[in-house]
């Protein structure tokens, strides 16, 4: 026969006997209860590059559908530039030929009266006369072919004016579209250069998230962790005007460890201009964003300070200065 499992121990003391019950019941439910939930287990590179293969692939066919648009405004901009021409080339003629009618009214309204017309024609004899009918049979005859050429005139002018504005629309159009698949392709871009991001792991991160102590190695005297996240920051948003990182000065801070970079926003202790302001933006909220990962252990920028501990921007005295106050540069620490 085979023996029986023994009973699991209860949770309840003995002789908790007027709450036992309530125990009880508070004890059944932890046992039955689900297991521990578990942190999902982080990416293999061997996924992390399968994934980036698809965003690749789908980073060229948008980029070819924003090299298709930028064809289709092309053509829409240089039909809309031809549209303008002629109507501008329209307008004058129409301008010209309305100057001409003008004057045609002005001579009729300014003309002899027809008892005046009456007098002129009995006292002409009549080869006079049919001379002067046929002259103004000719100039009926000019007036009416000038009325037709007007009306010809103000029809192309219209037909120009319509066709301009309707390459302005398609113009507008192309651009909206250009634009939209534009921002696509740059989303797109974004989480490439995330998930190859991804692909680095700070050196000296043990199981735990924490990280081992690194010497400085290298003519450059930085850690390899710091060595890492230069050459991220280097590769991902260029930085003209330098990185500072090992100083022999003893602060206090990192940079005499070799655990600390500074990446120049321009030169001389001037105020970086709103291009290079908004680079310093994009460094520091990439900094934050792979901290844990990359083993960043604080951020300053703008007379402010992130920590990991505290994940939140506070500020920080004034130290005198630009460059002092990081105004001019976002200063990256590691562990």
């Amino acid at each position: 026969m085979a023996a029986e499992s023994p009973a699991p121990r209860s949770c309840v003391p003995r002789r908790s006997v007027r709450w036992r019950p309530v125990l009880a019941a508070v004890c059944a439910g932890l046992l039955a209860g689900a297991p521990a939930a578990q942190a999902a287990p982080k990416p293999t590179v061997k996924q992390l590059k399968k994934e980036l293969a698809a965003l690749q692939k789908d980073s060229d066919r948008l980029i070819t559908d924003y090299y298709s648009s930028r064809i289709a405004h092309q053509k829409a901009d240089k039909a809309e530039k031809a549209a303008r021409e002629k109507l501008t080339a329209a307008q004058e003629v129409f301008d010209r030929h309305s100057t001409d009618l003008r004057a045609l009214a002005v001579a009729h309204y300014t003309g002899a009266e027809p008892n005046q017309t009456a007098m002129l024609v009995a006292n002409q004899d009549p080869e006079a006369l049919l001379s002067r009918l046929a002259l103004v049979q000719h100039l009926v005859s000019l007036q009416d072919a000038k009325l037709r050429g007007y009306a010809k005139v103000r029809d192309d002018r219209q037909r120009a004016q319509e066709e301009a504005t309707a390459r302005a629309e398609e113009l507008d159009q192309t651009l909206g579209e250009l634009e939209g698949r534009k921002k696509k392709a740059e989303k797109q871009i974004e989480r490439i250069k995330d998930k190859i991001d991804q692909l680095y792991r700070a050196p000296g991160m043990r199981p735990d998230g924490t990280f081992v102590p690194q010497l400085p190695q290298g003519a450059d005297n930085i850690t390899p962790r710091m060595a890492l996240v230069r050459q991220l920051v280097k590769e991902r948003f260029e930085v003209p005007f330098g990185i500072g990182c090992y100083r022999a000065i003893q602060d206090g801070g990192e940079h005499p460890l070799g655990r600390a970079c500074d990446f120049m926003l321009s030169h001389g202790g001037a105020l970086p201009s709103a291009a290079e302001r908004a680079r310093g933006d994009q460094i520091a909220a990439w900094a934050i964003k792979n901290a844990r990962r990359l083993g960043i252990m604080y951020v300053i920028y703008r007379q402010r300070i992130w920590h990991t501990r505290t994940g939140v921007w506070r500020a920080m005295s004034d130290r005198g200065g630009t460059t002092a106050n990081h105004y001019d540069h976002p200063h990256i620490s590691v562990y």
